[in-house]
């Protein structure tokens, strides 16, 4: 058995949904154009929903209990984790809005999150049993839908 379980996994993928849904609405006030924000409130929402189907199989896997010091360690370790080393952490973010001045940078970042999301959640499949594959893969194909959502929807505004 790997390091992590299936459902350690799902929990980040919930953690790094909800940095997204961070991002896309902080992306929605500095948009230009009325369209544009339209968008980024949809990308938002778009969070919401992958958070939602994350938080529902998190729901239903079997839960690996890792030895504790105390009560929540291991969760409180992925939340840090994620937040200061994973997709949209708040330092890449801060460090990468600052270079976001438009609409268009503002796609370009959250594609360029979208596609960290995918490696990682491929990358971390080799720490998870065999048998919890299909759960992971369910993540990726989710994130890889998000991705062409940006694709197109930048193409759509850069018109």
């Amino acid at each position: 058995m790997g390091v992590f379980a299936a459902s350690d996994i799902v929990e980040v993928a919930v953690r790094i949904e909800e940095n997204g849904v961070n991002f896309y609405r902080f992306a929605e006030q500095i948009a230009a154009g009325q369209k544009a924000k339209e968008l980024f409130a949809h990308l938002a929402q778009e969070e919401i929903k992958h958070k939602k189907i994350f938080e529902e199989i998190f729901a239903k896997m079997e839960k690996a209990s890792p030895p504790e010091t105390y009560e929540g360690e291991f969760s409180a370790y992925l939340r840090s984790y994620v937040d200061n080393n994973i997709v949209f952490t708040k330092e890449a973010i801060d460090k990468e809005l600052a270079k976001v001045t438009d609409t268009i940078a503002a796609f370009d970042f959250a594609m360029r999150r979208e596609l960290d999301s995918i490696l990682y959640y491929h990358e971390i499949k080799k720490l998870v049993p065999e048998a919890q594959h299909n759960v992971i893969e369910q993540i990726i194909n989710e994130e890889r839908k998000h991705y062409s959502l940006l694709t197109e929807m930048k193409k759509r505004h850069a018109k």
